[in-house]
């Protein structure tokens, strides 16, 4: 497959089924951020590549499946309405986050207040890309009366509770500290 294509050189893209669109596009926005959530969602695990905890390769794998479905769900926004894609988001893939979200919560200690992004540089690359998902949300709500599948709205919601959960978990893991937000007079 050939990388460049000279096509998008005026400020024209193509959507899944070949219609195009100017690359600022609502839609390009769309599923531009969840590339971006996606690529961020990278960085953070490569940050962690040193370090060793039991059931590291299972959290691993979960977190593969979880990069695939955002690149689905970005397939999804990038489908003009009244097509379909070969692919779908099912309940269960919600389902899961939720589930992950609860045996991941059980392994941390008690929230108690806010937290401040940071700790570990993998825990903060995931508050970044659970930020990242929260603009990805932002913009498929703007395209909700053309959403070819509703289900990605709610996907995006809960990847993003998800990946709360995720940097606080990869902080425990990888030593780093959690800092509480903290209110000034």
């Amino acid at each position: 497959m050939r990388i460049y294509t000279r096509s998008g050189d005026k400020g024209k893209t193509s959507l899944i089924y070949g219609q195009r669109v100017a690359k600022d596009d609502l839609r390009v926005e769309a599923y531009g951020t969840c590339d971006e959530a996606n690529s961020m969602i990278g960085l953070a695990l490569s940050n962690i590549g040193d370090i060793n905890w039991e059931d590291k390769d299972r959290f691993l794998d979960e977190m593969y499946t979880v990069q695939t479905l955002l690149f689905h769900v970005g397939s999804i926004l990038a489908t003009p309405n009244g097509k379909d894609v070969s692919w779908k988001l099912k309940q269960e893939h919600i389902n899961n986050l939720e589930q992950q979200i609860d045996n991941l919560d059980r392994e941390l200690p008690e929230l108690k207040n806010f937290i401040l992004p940071s700790g570990h540089a993998a825990s903060a690359a995931m508050h970044v890309a659970r930020t990242i998902v929260r603009r990805a949300e932002r913009k498929a709500v703007s395209l909700a009366d053309d959403l070819v599948d509703p289900l990605a709205i709610t996907y995006l919601n809960r990847l993003s509770d998800y990946l709360f959960v995720v940097a606080r978990y990869v902080n425990v893991r990888c030593g780093g500290k959690e800092i509480p937000l903290k209110v000034k007079d």
